[in-house]
């Protein structure tokens, strides 16, 4: 007897509609309708116009600030538990809050385990989501987690630059695990940036381990909030000598001035993708910013969950 699958319908959170518009575009089906009511004080409240009663449910939000954003995805998943959804899964292309994944120093909390319980607490089945901040943050669910790898949408770009000299390099040390997975890619040597901060966001110094002369250096990095630490990394590598330099980042957060800062680095562009949107205004002023798509990824995710099929294809590089 032949596989009988749920009825999908997919649902946009108001911080993440472009790319969830994206993402039902390639997957073929039309956005279900939701509406998001606001009292006269800000309180939210989803509420959804059609039944999802038995339907396999995939609710799109990223939990990047404001915090409103997380606490919409939260309510959608209670309000189609409520429905009587058959199976929800969270779609948070950039999940928030995963920078607090461990006790760093005293009285801290730890909010990306936090953010975890709260998600299963209000009823997802499951999560999707792509390059956590740390891969060990998948353990903080007691639900499935599909951990999407954004390397499929950046490998295939930086080959197509043809680079002459190209290295690898990581703004920090606890991104040197990311470069040297990236560099595997293109038997490429890796370069660290060693940072010392006097605080979140303020670095103090910054030195280079390995040597950049007359490389074409490409920086690796998940989240760019300030643009600080990439901007001063690619003005040191310039300074020591390399031909160019570039920076791989997954989730734009460019909060302040990061956009100006951009613009104005040593940067020759900074690759990043839609898991968070962009600024419109500002895309327009400034150049150096070049957007890839997750929506194929993400499409592709949603309906090999929908069809209890493996998602093992998905992290295949070409």
């Amino acid at each position: 007897m032949p596989l009988q699958f749920n009825t999908v319908k997919l649902f946009a959170g108001s911080g993440t509609q472009e790319l969830s518009e994206n993402i039902s575009a390639a997957y073929g089906k039309p956005l279900g309708d939701m509406t998001l009511s606001k009292f006269s004080d800000g309180e939210i409240q989803p509420f959804y116009n059609e039944s999802v009663r038995g339907s396999d449910v995939f609710l799109i939000q990223s939990t990047n600030q404001p915090t409103d954003n997380l606490l919409e995805l939260l309510l959608m998943i209670d309000a189609a538990k409520r429905a009587s959804a058959h199976y929800i899964t969270a779609v948070v292309p950039y999940f928030g809050f995963a920078r607090q994944d461990r006790k760093d120093k005293p009285r801290v909390a730890i909010g990306a385990k936090m953010i975890a319980n709260l998600i299963t607490a209000a009823g997802a089945h499951r999560i999707m989501t792509m390059d956590l901040h740390a891969a060990q943050i998948q353990a903080f669910f007691d639900i499935p987690v599909d951990h999407l790898d954004g390397s499929v949408i950046f490998v295939p770009y930086i080959k197509s630059l043809n680079l002459p000299n190209l290295t690898i390099a990581s703004p920090d040390m606890g991104g040197s695990y990311r470069a040297r997975t990236f560099a595997k890619f293109f038997n490429a040597e890796v370069i660290i940036c060693d940072k010392r901060r006097k605080r979140a966001n303020e670095i103090e110094s910054m030195s280079i381990i390995g040597d950049v002369t007359g490389q074409d250096v490409v920086l690796i990095d998940d989240i760019c909030d300030t643009a600080g630490t990439l901007s001063k990394a690619a003005a040191l590598i310039m300074e020591n000598g390399a031909n160019s330099v570039r920076a791989v980042c997954t989730h734009a957060v460019l909060s302040g001035k990061a956009y100006e800062t951009i613009e104005n680095s040593a940067l020759t562009e900074m690759i990043v993708t839609d898991t968070i949107q962009l600024n419109a205004e500002k895309m327009k002023t400034y150049s150096k910013i070049r957007v890839l798509s997750t929506a194929d990824l993400f499409a592709t995710a949603i309906k090999s969950v929908n069809q209890h099929a493996s998602i093992e294809e998905l992290f295949k590089v070409d």
